[in-house]
């Protein structure tokens, strides 16, 4: 445009210049190798002075300062050194404006792709330092001279995904084996914290809730039946989370993410509450004919542990021992029946019971292993005998066989109340691990919780910024 709308004298000019500087590869001489440049990310300003582009505004009038094309003048070879645009120069070419002292200024924009590690220790809390090292590809520090300007960072548009943190830069010389002269380079390290508040309502949130719905788990009966699938159901929900997390994260073996540890540590949680449901279960549906509980396992599970958690058995009083049952019953076999000759009737001899209210019968509990099994032993006092001697098997062979069957049918009842009274334990014994796996698992739970993610360096930062 400036060739078309202003006098002749602009062209004149240009020609002079080009007349001036016969090589456009030729660089500039004194002074002008002095350059400086700063990185707006996408635009990296260049001020070089060309000593060779002067002229004097009294022979030119009007003429403050001038466009040449890229390809007319020189300018310095300033590249990316870690590109890794296809390209390897990402900008775009513009022109040089040159004002009448030869203050030349470049200010080509690009988008650039850089090579940089990514750190993903901390992640989602984490902050990613990118270093864009700029210097020139042919000249050396005798020849061309790099200075820096700090980074311009107003006009940075937020993103929702990242927070700038800055930009700061540095420039340092390099000595190579070939050469004595050094090679300086600007560095800038793009600063950038990661934003939150998404990765803590898709992920975070969610796997808080479900490590707290496994805690459901001991608190689900036993009798339900669906402690097991509970359990397993919590166990997938955070296996989908962690396909997630692996999707969304870089495939690098060099740390474990935050987030990953966090997983996994809860997933470690709920499958050892899958494996203590399975314990739990074995011990509430235990067979009685099985066996009777080791002194070892009442001893610290219904003595200790019971203590601990302040847990007691159904029914239990609180003044009389641990074991005791409401109601006791009276053991049939301390109970003799005998019969008594009566007078000779017409119906033969009468069956007496000595029941009589059990008035004057004397009842002691009776101990099982240190179980107490719900039974008394009565025995008649010598006041209140009910009993009379008498052989009734030899006297009637069908009131034996009466007796036969009510000791057996005694009998049966004292080994039923055996087997209730060791269900029972074992069935408390399952009570109290759910109840000290609940206290456990939500302590281990909330240390996790905790201890994990407030390990993150800027923990706080992130969830005052992010979440506030």
């Amino acid at each position: 445009m400036l060739l078309f709308c202003e006098t002749g004298a602009i062209l004149s000019f240009r020609r002079e210049i080009w007349t001036v500087r016969l090589e456009k590869n030729a660089g500039p001489n004194g002074n002008g190798n002095d350059c400086i440049f700063g990185l707006l990310f996408f635009l990296i300003f260049k001020y070089w002075t060309d000593y060779y582009l002067q002229w004097n505004m009294s022979d030119y009038p009007g003429v403050k300062n001038v466009r040449f094309p890229d390809g007319l003048i020189w300018k310095p070879d300033i590249l990316l050194y870690n590109s890794a645009d296809e390209r390897f120069d990402a900008t775009f070419h513009t022109n040089v404006l040159v004002n009448s002292s030869g203050y030349c200024q470049y200010l080509p924009p690009g988008i650039f792709k850089s090579t940089c590690s990514i750190d993903v220790r901390w992640f989602p809390f984490d902050v990613q330092k990118c270093k864009l090292k700029f210097g020139s590809w042919t000249y050396g520090g005798w020849s061309l001279d790099l200075q820096m300007q700090e980074a311009e960072i107003s006009g940075y548009i937020s993103n929702g995904e990242w927070d700038l943190v800055g930009v700061p830069g540095k420039r340092t010389e390099t000595f190579y084996d070939c050469c004595k002269e050094p090679y300086p380079d600007v560095t800038f390290t793009v600063t950038m914290r990661r934003r939150t508040l998404y990765y803590g309502l898709n992920l975070l949130v969610p796997c808080v809730l479900i490590s707290a719905l496994a805690l459901l788990v001991f608190l689900l009966p036993a009798d339900s039946g669906e402690k097991i699938s509970l359990g397993i159901t919590v166990l997938l929900s955070l296996t989908v989370f962690m396909l997630l997390v692996a999707e969304i994260m870089p495939a690098t073996s060099d740390s474990v993410p935050l987030i990953a540890q966090y997983f996994a540590s809860t997933m470690i949680i709920v499958g050892l509450s899958v494996v203590v449901t399975v314990i739990v279960l074995q011990y509430h549906h235990h067979d009685p004919d099985g066996g009777k509980m080791p002194k070892w396992t009442r001893i610290i599970l219904l003595n200790w542990c019971a203590w601990f958690l302040r847990m007691k058995r159904p029914g239990e009083d609180k003044v009389r021992p641990a074991c005791q049952h409401k109601q006791r019953r009276c053991s049939m076999s301390s109970v003799e029946i005998n019969t008594v000759s009566g007078q000779q009737s017409s119906n033969g001899n009468m069956l007496y019971i000595g029941f009589r209210g059990l008035e004057g019968v004397h009842c002691t509990p009776t101990t099982d292993s240190g179980v107490i099994c719900g039974r008394m032993t009565c025995s008649p006092t010598d006041d209140d005998n009910l009993l009379h001697s008498g052989h009734p098997s030899e006297n009637d062979p069908d009131l034996a066989k009466i007796l036969e069957e009510v000791r057996y049918i005694a009998n049966r009842f004292r080994d039923q109340d055996e087997a209730e009274a060791v269900c029972n334990e074992w069935k408390f014994a399952a009570s109290v691990v759910d109840r000290l796996c609940l206290m456990a698992f939500s302590v281990f739970t909330i240390i996790c919780t905790i201890g994990i993610l407030m390990s993150a360096p800027n923990f706080v930062e992130a969830v005052s910024k992010d979440f506030a």
